[in-house]
């Protein structure tokens, strides 16, 4: 496996979120890995991200909780 692209987005202005985390995985390369370090669960980014990119990433939960959340996605 390749090294995780991290994005800890607890730093990230929330406006800014979203497009960044989407234009960083849509330049990752066939079993590039990004991992999202938040303050709670992203399952809303992951609602998104099969709605309109389906079956293209796999979502792996490294931590839940309940302070921090740790998801790593992988391109397929």
């Amino acid at each position: 496996m390749s090294q995780a692209v991290v994005i800890d987005v607890r730093e990230i202005v929330p406006r800014e979120r979203h497009p960044l985390i989407f234009s960083t995985l849509d330049d990752l390369p066939s079993g590039g890995v990004l991992e999202i370090v938040n303050d709670h669960d992203p399952a809303p980014l992951r609602y998104q991200l099969e709605a309109t990119r389906p079956d293209a990433f796999a979502w792996e939960y490294l931590e839940q909780g309940p302070e921090v959340w740790r998801v790593h996605i992988t391109r397929r």
